[in-house]
């Protein structure tokens, strides 16, 4: 490649995007275009909602009907790669952007976002900055600092008529300094003013300015609305807006947006700009000047506490008024958590092998701590509600109304509990430490562990933290792995459990119907196998009396997935499928033996224990990690 000719290139093609011309020409383009002069929160609005929007229906959607029953869920693609699990909140965030965009109250609204550590607020916030970035480059008078729309050139007289003829609707006035240079430059002639084109940029604080939290001893209100230039004093009278110096967060965040990061850290009287900013959409001058208009996105963010303090101090009902507030919980769907910790792992240099359950049982540890406890199940049971499973209980799908559970917890679950850092840093450490380049489940447990321990923390929560790993999540996880370990071993699971799948719906479909089956081989009818369908049923605690009933429901529901078209296989209906799956780890009575790297294992099992190797190596083992794991499962399960 030629360094040179690469650099030119894309110099000439940034010069030939930008437009200088007078004012005369800016109402040539909005004429064609009068969307060039929208406001902030509907240039933002547009640019989330041009990458799309999936609308998901609990009808034609089984996991969105269990999770958020008849609700429509809207995905946006501005936001799918990034943030999982928040869809409600996200969803909130933009109908608030969608009423501020059509000038509704939520215009003239601060954007709140508070919840706990972690949970994504700052992430949000750079996205919208993010999507600021990606927006056109907007049209702006030359040498503004506030890089203000040109139609404040207009004058009040005539601004009925520039509305009628370009179909746009003037709002805002000149700041001080443009207005001195139109009278004192120009004449007055505002047709001849200068117009440029000027994109946003979070690096060069055009149209996106920040606010960090203040020492309360030194607050300046200099960074919310620009300065004095002493230096100019001597030069200039002190109402002269050539002394002015509009670089505060406001002057700069102006068309975009301005963040205010831990908000109500600062003082109150820090924050009063807010309420003229809102309501009044202006913002004072330095000195002695007068007000000047803003048009922007106000959005700030603070973690609980600090809300539950401020808003507890009736004497901020002015600015409590003037806020649109977002909770933002930790995520309680496994799924998404999982998505969540893929995704800033793919962002590191890690290139180690991480084994099949490593991210998911660490995403289950931190849902547990997120969880508020129910009377109505046991954690490792709600988590799996909430992530939209289907859970069997004696042959039927166990209902449980996830609605109930949502109000027996209230509306702050989520709010406490384990961040997302937190966990990352698990894994870190896990990946840091690894001799072998490659982590697992167990040594993921060992970290969080590790890390628990470190926690600076109530013992009583300690204690809860280290029983849901050592415990309940240990447990869960000996399922997990006795089931996978079981599909390895038996050479074609899936065949043979579409086998015993195929078998058993015919006998029923016999059994209910009170027919016959022919066998295939010698065209023998026979009645149905009654000892072959209760050895399915008994794996998940059918009993003789209520088997009648079990196996119409199968058939019922195998007769209704036909006759909507849907292709029907062992996996079809979640309690034949367990119990399937249950029959076929039964039958395994010398696993034990086979996992276990011992001199007694003939060339049978040996050749039965490679086999099973390489079928786990299928799935996603390494010959690393598949030694740890089996000679964990040789010591922990089938004890029996």
């Amino acid at each position: 490649m030629d360094f040179k000719e690469f650099i030119r290139t894309d110099r000439e093609s940034r010069n030939g995007d930008k437009f200088e011309g007078t004012f005369l020409d800016y109402l040539e383009i909005l004429r064609e275009n009068p969307d060039a002069a929208k406001l902030a929160h509907k240039r933002l609005y547009d640019t989330i909602m041009s990458k799309g929007v999936e609308t998901l229906k609990g009808e034609e959607n089984p996991r969105i009907k269990k999770i958020y029953g008849n609700e429509t869920i809207k995905r946006y693609g501005f936001f799918k790669d990034e943030f999982f699990g928040i869809d409600h909140i996200i969803m909130k965030i933009v109908n608030y952007l969608y009423s501020a965009s059509m000038k509704g109250e939520e215009s003239r609204q601060v954007l709140y976002l508070v919840g706990p550590v972690g949970a994504g607020k700052s992430s949000l916030v750079e996205a919208l900055k993010n999507a600021l970035v990606q927006c056109e480059p907007v049209y702006s008078i030359k040498g503004c600092p506030m890089h203000e729309e040109p139609l404040h050139l207009v004058p009040n007289h005539l601004r009925p008529k520039f509305n009628e003829l370009l179909g746009v609707q003037i709002e805002g006035d000149l700041c001080p300094i443009c207005k001195y240079k139109l009278l004192n430059e120009y004449n007055g002639e505002y047709e001849n003013v200068p117009v440029e084109t000027t994109g946003f940029s979070i690096r060069s604080r055009k149209g996106i300015g920040v606010v960090p939290p203040v020492d309360p001893n030194n607050q300046d209100t200099s960074i919310l609305t620009g300065a004095i230039d002493i230096s100019k004093m001597d030069i200039y009278p002190e109402d002269d807006p050539r002394i002015f110096s509009l670089n505060g967060a406001f002057n700069v965040g102006n068309r975009g947006l301005v963040e205010f990061i831990e908000v109500f850290k600062n003082d109150v009287e820090y924050l009063h700009t807010i309420i003229t900013a809102t309501q009044e959409k202006s913002i004072p001058s330095p000195g002695k000047g007068s007000m000047i208009y803003f048009d922007g996105l106000i959005i700030a963010h603070s973690n609980e506490a600090e809300w539950n303090k401020f808003k507890s101090d009736h004497t901020n009902e002015a600015i409590l008024d003037r806020i649109v507030k977002v909770e933002v919980p930790y995520c309680l769907e496994l799924a998404e958590e999982i998505k969540i910790y893929e995704k800033i792992i793919n962002k590191s240099n890690f290139k180690a092998h991480i084994a099949p359950h490593s991210i998911e049982i660490a995403a289950m540890f931190a849902i547990l701590s997120r969880l508020t406890p129910s009377a109505k199940v046991d954690p490792i049971t709600k988590l799996k509600i909430y992530n939209g499973e289907d859970l069997v209980e004696k042959g039927t799908t166990k209902r449980i109304d996830i609605n109930e559970l949502r109000e027996e917890a209230g509306p702050y679950e989520g709010m406490k509990g384990i961040s997302t850092r937190f966990i990352v840093k698990a894994i870190d450490n896990a990946l840091s430490n690894s001799e072998y380049d490659c982590i697992n489940p167990l040594s993921i447990m060992e970290s969080i562990i590790k890390s628990i321990k470190e926690l600076d923390i109530a013992a009583e929560d300690k204690k809860r933290y280290l029983a849901f790993i050592q415990d309940t999540i240990r447990k869960e996880y000996n399922k997990i792995l006795e089931k996978e370990i079981t599909k390895a071993f038996i050479h074609s699971f899936r065949e043979q459990a579409e086998s015993l799948f195929n078998n058993y719906i015919d006998n029923a479909e016999a059994f209910v119907n009170k027919t016959r089956i022919k066998d295939t081989s010698t065209g023998e009818e026979l009645n149905p196998d009654e000892d072959f369908m209760r050895s399915i049923e008994e794996q998940i605690g059918v009993s003789e009396a209520s088997a009648k009933g079990f196996r119409a429901d199968v058939t019922s529901y195998m007769f209704y997935l036909v006759r909507n078209g849907s292709k029907i296989d062992y996996t079809s209906y979640e309690p034949l499928k367990e119990a399937i799956e249950k029959k076929l780890m039964a039958s395994v009575k010398d696993l034990s033996r086979i996992i276990t790297k011992s001199r007694v294992r003939d060339a049978e099992q040996t050749e039965k224990y490679n086999t099973m190797v390489e079928e786990m190596q299928k799935n996603g083992y390494c010959l690393h990690c598949c030694d740890v794991i089996l000679k964990y499962a040789a010591n922990n399960l089938w004890k029996d």
